[in-house]
């Protein structure tokens, strides 16, 4: 009930996020029971299974945006006094659970009944039908299977906000909390750990074009034909990059910062290296899905039916939530420093200056980050054209 009630006195831009958490687990739900329709149609194909893996990950990208939306909640974020009334960590992180596990629950039940009405299973065939190949109209959908299916988003997606929120450091501890300019943080640890994992997952990908006749990755609108390996070097990829985006962030604020650095070029460094960790994993992340979809477009962009319907949804959710999450964790720290700018404001530091940080810090992560992804676009698409 506390959940729901905080739910309903939430800010406007706070009930869009979790409407937006909604609509992307109605898609993840809906693709999840499509592969399941299409798995119940074709008992004896082998693609079924690869249909299935494939939906992870829109899965992963979504539990990855409800968490990031679960950690800028206004009503989770820790607060003097509430400890006294019984909302410590534990239960924060509890409520936070709860109130991901409402959002998501309302987009599977979108989810399932515009399945089962595409299907022709509640109001008959619409569209004349032209839903009823991918979808498994004419079989009978295991229940306990989509339930299950249906099930994979809310918990997975309350599970990981609990645990998130649980681990969030005190903001009272935190270096933006104070009215002083923080001491550079250390230097996140993953890099090499990134780069080998990328690395791995380029080579797995140009593995699997061997021996293959025509294109090695014909994922759109035949699931039947993918690879697993090229799903397993794509997941390697996405993996190394995410693990590789805080240290890379971290030497884009130590570049800005080299060289007899200016006022706004150390401010926009020592922001940049603090809050690497932060942005980091998600600005890897998006790096991956973007160069996957350049990849895609080289190898079918002279196609005249590229994309079928269920992978253009799985990409929309992709892109569309892995770059929500960079906003909304651009937005947390947005918050966790609004100390720092309103103390250089009270002593006198123009606001241009800190517009000007905040653009340089932008253009110096477009500068690293935009070449990396096309270069990994083009390795990634060379051994499968």
């Amino acid at each position: 009930m506390l959940a729901l009630r905080l739910a309903r006195g939430s800010h406007p831009l706070v009930l869009i996020r979790r409407l937006l958490v909604a609509a992307a687990s109605a898609g993840v739900g809906f693709l999840l029971l499509s592969a399941l329709g299409y798995a119940a149609a074709h008992p004896a194909s082998a693609g079924s299974v690869l249909r299935l893996l494939w939906c992870f990950v829109p899965l992963a990208a979504t539990v990855q945006f409800a968490v990031a939306v679960a950690r800028t909640d206004p009503s989770t974020r820790p607060r003097p006094g509430l400890s006294s009334l019984g909302l410590g960590p534990i239960r924060l992180s509890a409520l936070a659970a709860v109130s991901t596990a409402v959002s998501t629950l309302l987009g599977s039940a979108v989810a399932l009944l515009f399945f089962l009405h595409l299907r022709g299973d509640l109001t008959g065939m619409p569209f004349d039908g032209g839903a009823a190949e991918f979808l498994g109209a004419g079989t009978e959908l295991p229940l306990a299977a989509a339930l299950v299916l249906l099930a994979l988003v809310p918990v997975a997606a309350s599970t990981a906000s609990a645990l998130a929120l649980r681990s969030r450091p005190d903001p009272a501890q935190d270096t933006f909390g104070s009215e002083e300019l923080p001491e550079p943080a250390p230097a996140p640890a993953g890099l090499p750990w990134g780069v080998a994992l990328t690395a791995a997952g380029l080579a797995v990908e140009a593995i699997a074009s061997r021996g293959t006749a025509g294109n090695a990755f014909p994922l759109p609108g035949r699931f039947d034909s993918t690879p697993v390996a090229v799903l397993i070097g794509w997941t390697l990829t996405a993996v190394g990059l995410a693990m590789a985006g805080p240290s890379l962030t971290f030497l884009c604020g130590r570049a800005l910062q080299a060289v007899r650095p200016g006022a706004v070029r150390l401010l926009a460094g020592r922001v940049l290296m603090d809050e690497a960790r932060r942005i980091g994993r998600p600005l890897g992340v998006v790096c991956a899905a973007l160069s996957a979809v350049v990849a895609a477009a080289a190898l079918y962009g002279g196609d005249e039916r590229p994309y079928g319907p269920l992978t253009a949804l799985g990409a929309v959710l992709v892109l569309g939530c892995t770059t929500a999450t960079l906003l909304t964790s651009a937005l947390e720290a947005k918050h966790a420093r609004a100390h720092t700018a309103q103390a250089l404001l009270r002593m006198g530091a123009p606001a241009a200056v800190l517009r000007r940080a905040t653009l340089l810090r932008a253009g110096a992560l477009l500068a690293l980050f935009a070449p990396l992804t096309w270069v990994i676009a083009q390795l990634a698409a060379l051994p499968l054209a």
